[in-house]
């Protein structure tokens, strides 16, 4: 892996070098990063839809029609220390063992995981294999019901797409309405400007209906999401 992690950086290094060379620039200069501070500082927003912009209540009752659209299921629970009872409950109905693989974020680690009887595997060697995986996400957007995940040793992007169950939480504070918004809660996260290697974006289960048209679940992710809405 670190082999490869070179030979990328050293990619990206011929890429970046062949760009400031064709604009005649070497990429330190403080006027161009004193413009580039200020578009991150001052981005500007798209144009936000109309569903965007519903009243409190409604932009939470939207965030899980879409998601239930999608055949995702949601759980509502008033504090965190409920999810692990709420999941523990959701393995049994689906049959599936008391096991789930996640990473090391703090919110889901710090859960009384042992009273629900539920074993956490943080072992990068388990995510391959396991039935049900447990990340949170930092943001979701109303509008479409999707949810923000930052990829990193707390969530673990393999995290979202290799298991067939993928459980997801949120805190409803931050489900807000448009994904201008959402990504405003990122880059408030990352004020520090150690950004995250990606974000992925979860609306549903994996589906496709690329071929003839027949809708098929899983064909790149997990079959099933379910998601816990903390308040």
């Amino acid at each position: 892996m670190s082999g490869e992690t070179d030979i990328s950086a050293n990619k990206r290094a011929v890429v970046l070098g062949a760009i400031r060379k064709g604009l005649s620039a070497r990429g330190d200069e403080p006027g161009r990063r004193g413009a580039v501070r200020v578009r991150l500082e001052r981005s500007p927003d798209g144009l936000i839809p109309q569903r965007a912009r519903l009243p409190r209540p409604e932009l939470l009752a939207q965030f899980r029609a879409r998601l239930e659209v999608q055949t995702a299921i949601v759980y509502e629970v008033e504090t965190a220390e409920e999810v692990p009872q709420t999941i523990a409950e959701l393995l049994s109905e689906a049959e599936l063992p008391p096991r789930i693989a996640c990473g090391s974020d703090a919110m889901i680690a710090a859960l009384p995981w042992e009273e629900a009887g539920i074993t956490c595997e943080t072992d990068p060697q388990c995510y391959s294999t396991s039935e049900v995986s447990l990340t949170r996400a930092l943001a979701a957007a109303a509008e479409t019901g999707t949810l923000f995940f930052a990829s990193g040793q707390e969530n673990p992007v393999n995290l979202a797409f290799l298991p067939r169950l993928h459980i997801a939480i949120v805190r409803e504070d931050a489900i807000v309405g448009s994904y201008e918004e959402a990504w405003q809660t990122l880059r408030a996260v990352f004020a520090d400007g150690v950004l995250p290697p990606t974000v992925e974006l979860v609306s549903g289960p994996s589906c496709t209906a690329d071929i003839e048209q027949t809708l098929i679940r899983g064909a790149h992710g997990p079959v099933r999401l379910a998601v816990v809405v903390v308040r």
